[in-house]
């Protein structure tokens, strides 16, 4: 059982039954320790497993025809890794971790099942890879289209509030543990430029840092500048599985 299992993702739009819960929890193959910097999976390997991460901080990232790393996502505990390698035959994306992190691997087939049995988990799954994909489109048109400090500032407005999704708080102060490289990695910025971002965040009283320690000290500004959008979730998912399990 994955009782160290984080949840919240699997209840963002819907309240799932609690065999549903049950189910998740069973669905993986017993926790592995991977050392910061190991890969989980490989970009152009056969998909067999997707990954519950359990602890820790994992980068997907894609090889890019010049040889540099495009990092697509920082996923956080509770979030499910490789999904959409799911409908390749070769996968997508490489998953190294960026700390020492804890996960559950789930065959394919496990995952299949649990699918084919509950409409609740099918219907919880299909809201989530959308607003997966309206987050990769607001960061699309950021990257884009807006300047560095946007990005940044966005940076760490989504971290600040997937983390707090996380413990079920509002969070303004977090641990950032990937290094500037990683995060010009994720935003397509060199690491001297987010170097000079973050010194210009510090010095304009928006943010404060110690070692890797970040605060917000001013979200209101923080919001502003970084042209985020601010995306309300749907209210009312009955079209989709009925008034049972809709969030209240």
């Amino acid at each position: 059982m994955l009782h160290t299992l984080p949840l919240h993702r699997f209840h963002e739009s819907i309240v799932l039954p609690p065999a549903d819960i049950e189910r998740i929890q069973t669905m993986g193959e017993a926790p592995t320790q991977i050392a910061r910097h190991a890969v989980l999976r490989r970009e152009g390997e056969t998909p067999r497993h997707i990954y519950l991460l359990l602890d820790g901080w994992v980068a997907s990232s894609v090889l890019l025809p010049g040889g540099e790393r495009q990092i697509t996502k920082f996923h956080l505990p509770g979030d499910l890794l490789g999904t959409p390698s799911m409908c390749l035959a070769r996968a997508a994306d490489t998953l190294t971790a960026l700390t020492p992190a804890s996960v559950s691997r789930v065959p394919l087939a496990a995952f299949g099942d649990l699918f084919m049995r509950s409409s609740h988990f099918a219907a919880a799954m299909l809201l989530s890879v959308q607003r997966e994909r309206v987050a990769l489109m607001d960061r699309l048109a950021a990257v884009g289209r807006t300047p560095a400090l946007a990005r940044v500032a966005a940076l760490l407005l989504d971290l600040a509030e997937r983390l707090g999704a996380l413990g079920g708080v509002e969070l303004s102060s977090f641990e950032l543990p990937v290094t500037q490289e990683q995060i010009g990695d994720h935003l397509g910025l060199t690491a001297v430029h987010v170097n000079r971002i973050f010194r210009q965040l510090v010095d304009g009283g928006l943010i404060a840092r110690h070692r890797q320690r970040v605060e917000l000290l001013d979200c209101a500004r923080l919001k502003a500048m970084s042209a985020r959008q601010e995306r309300a979730p749907a209210a009312d998912v009955s079209w989709l599985i009925g008034t049972v399990g809709a969030p209240a």
